[in-house]
């Protein structure tokens, strides 16, 4: 059983692929090889198009929060407009009653 104690041993890790070194004795890692990087993209062009494409949709909805802006601000004068017409054609009933008032 000593043996083993004095043993390495090389684990993949499930996780990311990577090369464990394991000691035997202490269970520690003694050393690691990251697993080779997987490319994202076939070539250059794709790559490209895909920045391109990535830029486009951030224009997009960069222009859709400004729009989003300047209607909020046209629905909230509106939203005002009717509150003061509401409250001008409201009746004045004078004093709000409060329930300590009742008394």
């Amino acid at each position: 059983m000593a043996k083993n104690k004095d043993k390495t041993f090389e684990v993949a890790c499930p996780d990311c692929g990577a090369m464990l070194k394991i000691d035997g004795a202490t269970g520690l890692v003694v050393s690691h090889t990251p697993a080779p990087r997987k490319r994202m993209f076939e070539d250059l062009e794709t790559a490209a198009k895909a920045m391109r494409e990535h830029g486009e949709r951030t224009e997009s909805i960069f222009r859709q929060s400004v729009d989003a802006e300047k209607n909020k601000a046209d629905l909230l004068e509106k939203k005002f407009a009717e509150a003061m017409r509401k409250a001008k054609d409201a009746p004045d009933e004078g004093k709000p009653f409060r329930e300590i008032d009742l008394d």
